[in-house]
């Protein structure tokens, strides 16, 4: 195609959830109350972990880091939805367009390695307790940490280099709420096929082999604790519970978004939410819910700030 003849597209069109106009207000309030539970939620492990020196442990340093990427995760598209929602024109500028891209995989990639990381820590504390915090050392947790968002940055500016410079000319509408690479790809004015197929083998490398180290660390973790004590297996099984239900929760609506989409706009768009809103919303709830050092934790900070008050 002549690119002299194709207009510059500066915006997209999000048609979002839904077209009625009650629907989208009764959705704006549930979204809404969501978010700020994910806001709330999260800032209060963050400034539990970050206070109490009971948590300044390796587990609740990642368990804090994985808090800030949901935030993130979330903030990335949430604002934007509950925004259209409430107005006619529902735009994005190409440049808010390709933001949302590149964070969307900067953020997911970099939340797969750290859950890898987290299920290495669980493996070293259960299986090697007595070397543990030499293993996990603040040195070695912090490496981790910053080679999960190192690889969350990769993953995202590849994303971002290629789709910045496809040449955009009409139409210019997004059927999602936020701008979603498979769909922002489709949009290209040329045949787009080989490169979607190439981009979802690239997530499929990262999201399986992340799925699959964290199903190997898991099972040998269960494996090896079973054959040594029979006790020791139903601790770890509850111990790592909570771990496994965020990996599944997390990495199921991944790979059928990315890795093997089936191509059906409704539950395209539900796996979407799921992923975006309910998963951040899930994860300090799971983790927080059957865990006492957290609740001790919050009985604590409670006590410091309101105790006082209480007894004047």
């Amino acid at each position: 195609m002549d690119r002299s003849n194709q207009s510059v597209v500066s915006e997209f069109i999000l048609w979002g959830l839904a077209h009625s106009q009650n629907l989208q207000v009764l959705l704006f309030v549930m979204f809404l109350i969501l978010y700020l539970l994910i806001v709330s939620g999260n800032i209060v492990i963050l400034v539990l972990i970050t206070t109490d020196r009971h948590l300044h442990s390796p587990m609740y340093f990642l368990l804090a880091n994985l808090s800030f990427i949901d935030m993130c995760l979330s903030s990335n598209t949430t604002p934007k939805m509950l925004s259209d929602f409430l107005i006619e024109d529902k735009t994005i500028s190409f440049s808010g367009c390709m933001f949302q891209v590149f964070f969307s995989h900067c953020i997911a990639g970099g939340e797969m390695v750290l859950l890898v990381v987290m299920a290495y820590d669980r493996y070293v504390a259960i299986c090697k307790p007595l070397h543990y915090f030499t293993i996990m050392n603040l040195k070695r947790c912090t490496a981790l940490v910053l080679i999960s968002w190192t690889t969350g940055f990769i993953h995202g500016i590849s994303y971002l280099a290629v789709v910045a410079q496809l040449p955009f000319c009409g139409p210019k509408e997004i059927d999602s709420f936020f701008c979603d690479m498979p769909l922002v790809i489709k949009l290209a004015c040329m045949d787009y096929h080989n490169l979607n197929t190439l981009m979802n083998a690239e997530c499929g490398v990262v999201a399986v082999t992340c799925f699959i180290l964290l199903l190997i660390s898991y099972t040998y973790i269960l494996i090896s604790v079973h054959q040594s004590s029979k006790a020791g297996a139903s601790k770890a099984l509850s111990t790592c519970s909570a771990h496994i239900t965020v990996v599944m929760i997390f990495f199921l609506p991944c790979i059928f978004i990315y890795v093997w989409p089936l191509s059906i706009t409704w539950l395209d768009k539900f796996l979407a939410v799921f992923y975006s809103v309910v998963t951040p919303l899930l994860n300090p709830a799971i983790y927080t819910l059957r865990n006492k050092d957290i609740k001790n934790a919050t009985k604590r900070f409670i006590g410091k700030f309101l105790g006082p008050k209480g007894n004047s």
